[in-house]
């Protein structure tokens, strides 16, 4: 839980994920034959099998959604970019961390109060444009001071764990899925040659999974990442079938099969692995987003490729809640469906 908290509560958004990389480093520096920064700044982990074995990649992304100053005005507040999929009512009067030149700034985000606003205008959503970020400063050169144009802003959040072994924190996605991956990485006992890959930069266009999944070139890779739990109000069953508690979910199909379809014996693969070792599982085809396994799966002549996820609740916020034993379960799934190669 120590780790969970760590990797949910570090700054990472894509493109800035060094910290992350430390962790996984640190983590897997007394179980893996060797460890690598590739030029794209992903961290892979390699467990070496018996010569000519097959080779697995299991790849989770390290990157949070985040924002990114694009302009300070003459009064010092701060116009910034969304970096990653953020719906825009998730951000007014978040605090925020800007991650200057000389350190870190606490900042917030504030808009047209809604008490001078129309009142038709009270019920729209406030867009991120018309939103700024306000650092305690009167000035763009008292600003420019501790920050400057393109340094990196991520969301302040609590951690918290439940009584019933759920969690609460930002980055969820995919921090969840570095710790599955981190932790297998330690308990496989296999004849199969592993890597264990934190890949950058995957809200923004899964741009890390291409480039290592090229340079490793495995005979299979298994994406490890969350996927939205359809089981709170004002969800379909049918939109979002997953729900925590449940187990894993094994993907089938995302992004309407625009992402990946999931190979049969990869499919075969995981759902024997997981009654193998009695853990419950979960089916799902998606409609919504794509993971990197959509990139993985179309390196050089085509990798088989899956997805295990861990059902989460609000995703792309400061609040997502997850189970740790669906985690758990996770990890056993994917250490037995690997020793078994």
């Amino acid at each position: 839980m120590d780790l969970m908290k760590k990797l949910s509560l570090t700054p990472g958004i894509s493109g800035f994920e060094g910290k992350i990389v430390d962790i996984i480093k640190d983590e897997l520096n007394d179980h893996a034959d060797e460890i690598e920064e590739d030029l794209m700044g992903n961290v892979i982990a390699l467990k070496k099998g018996e010569k000519n074995g097959t080779k697995v990649m299991l790849a989770s992304h390290m990157d949070e959604i985040g924002l990114m100053i694009r302009h300070v005005d003459k009064e010092g507040f701060i116009r910034f970019s969304k970096i990653g999929g953020i719906n825009d009512q998730m951000l007014l009067n978040q605090t925020v961390t800007i991650h200057g030149k000389n350190g870190n700034v606490t900042g917030v985000i504030g808009s047209k109060p809604p008490h001078i606003m129309k009142a038709a205008d009270r019920k729209k959503i406030v867009e991120h444009d018309s939103m700024f970020i306000d650092i305690g400063v009167f000035s763009r050169e008292e600003a420019e001071k501790y920050v400057t144009v393109g340094d990196p802003i991520s969301f302040k959040s609590e951690y918290e764990e439940f009584s019933n072994d759920l969690i609460m924190g930002k980055a969820l996605d995919n921090r969840v899925g570095c710790y599955i991956m981190i932790e297998t990485m330690k308990r496989v006992n296999t004849k199969a040659t592993v890597y264990g890959v934190g890949t950058v930069q995957e809200e923004v266009g899964l741009k890390g999974a291409k480039t290592s999944s090229f340079k490793i070139d495995p005979d299979m890779a298994f994406a490890l990442d969350v996927t939205i739990a359809g089981d709170h109000p004002g969800i379909k069953e049918d939109d979002a079938p997953a729900k925590i508690g449940k187990g894993p979910a094994i993907i089938l199909a995302d992004g309407s099969g625009r992402g990946i379809i999931t190979p049969e014996k990869i499919k075969n693969l995981l759902v024997s692995s997981s009654e193998k070792a009695n853990v419950p599982y979960q089916l799902e085809v998606g409609e919504g987003g794509t993971t990197d396994a959509s990139a993985i799966h179309l390196t050089r002549e085509g990798i088989p490729t899956g997805i295990v996820s861990v059902p989460a609740r609000y995703i792309h916020t400061t609040v997502s809640i997850a189970s740790m034993e669906d985690v758990e379960n996770t990890i056993n799934l994917l250490v037995k469906a690997i020793d078994s190669l």
